[in-house]
């Protein structure tokens, strides 16, 4: 296939398969990722997640992952929640899971999909090339900047002119000299919506996150007890938190109909009742969250998640749920079943 035709040849395959967006960008298009992220670290703002400081050195930049890598594609796709995000807030016995998990599991979907695009590339045009989806070193927000597919918001995030803050991100390194695309200008101006949404203050600075402090962070990242300070500000979050992301005013550009019909909220999932997922044991939990990436914590990490709900809820009807958690075999269940019973108790 001529060179010229490749790269719009490939942008409507993305298309075709799924993706939202897609863009090119030089494989050392963002030179500045990894001294933010060395700062990042060193100020301890990842908590517990080792795993971005044990292997800093690939994330820093794609050479430093893969050395062979010339070009990324960058490819954005939709989740836009036909609903409002924020629309639960407040309701005590029911549990708030952030609209990305209420679907199917984002990395397996993206993940078929960059496939599906990386073998269609390797016929359009030989080469090598890897494909990456959350999990792998990879910076998929600065090198989706650079390809021009948004730009990283004042919450850190990626934003989109088009699909606002609803973009999963995936990427392809290639050994092919590809055409860039012109980067992501930033356009949040003056508004600081997402910094004033936050309900843990998460935010030191604007385009800075400290994640110790985030509520997604601590629901889902965390494995020990949260701490005391952010519980009542958890309210009835059990997986995740929208805030930030749902009042972004691009969003008003976002669509569901873009969205991959495959993370459309499964019933079970858009409104849970705390009382049902209180009483889940390990099989219960295996189940209900099967083909999502909630299953991925574990039944203990959301009871305890739950479980500071129930204690924000003032739901008294809770009691006998909680209270026969108090003795549940994992201590941090055990001792947010009992933070939970004083607080229902004082409320």
């Amino acid at each position: 296939m001529p060179q010229d035709n490749l790269e719009a040849q490939l942008k409507a395959k993305a298309i075709a398969l799924g993706f939202a967006a897609c863009g090119i960008a030089l494989a050392d298009a963002a030179p500045r990722a990894g001294e933010r992220l060395r700062q990042w670290l060193a100020d301890g703002c990842h908590g517990d997640m080792i795993w971005m400081e044990a292997r800093a050195h690939h994330r820093e930049s794609p050479a430093g992952l893969w050395p062979e890598a010339r070009s990324v594609i960058a490819l954005g796709m939709s989740y836009a929640p036909a609903e409002d995000p924020l629309r639960l807030a407040g309701e005590g016995g029911i549990g708030r899971i952030s609209t990305y998990a209420q679907g199917a599991d984002y990395h397996d979907v993206v993940k078929k999909a960059l496939k599906a695009l990386a073998r269609w590339l390797v016929d359009a045009a030989p080469c090598d090339l890897k494909v990456f989806v959350d999990t792998a070193p990879v910076m998929e927000k600065p090198l989706a900047e650079a390809a021009g597919l948004g730009w990283q918001g004042k919450h850190t995030n990626l934003v989109s002119r088009s699909d606002g803050s609803w973009l999963f991100l995936g990427a392809i390194y290639t050994t092919l000299d590809l055409a860039p695309d012109a980067p992501g200008r930033p356009s949040c101006g003056s508004c600081d919506a997402c910094q004033r949404a936050c309900p843990t203050n998460a935010f030191p600075a604007p385009y800075r996150l400290d994640a110790r402090r985030c509520i997604s962070y601590l629901t889902i990242e965390h494995a020990g007890p949260i701490p005391h300070e952010f519980r009542r500000a958890i309210g009835n979050r059990i997986y995740g938190c929208d805030d930030c992301l749902a009042v972004c005013p691009w969003n008003k550009f976002a669509s569901a109909s873009r969205a991959n019909q495959a993370y459309a909220a499964r019933a079970e999932l858009a409104a849970p009742r705390l009382a049902d997922l209180l009483a889940l044991d390990d099989a219960g939990f295996r189940q209900v969250f099967a083909g999502s990436p909630i299953k991925r914590i574990g039944r203990g990490r959301m009871i305890r998640n739950c479980l500071i709900a129930a204690g924000n809820s003032g739901d008294p009807d809770l009691l006998p749920r909680v209270a026969t958690l108090r003795d549940d075999p994992d201590p941090v269940v055990a001792e947010a079943a009992d933070w939970a019973m004083h607080a229902l108790a004082g409320h």
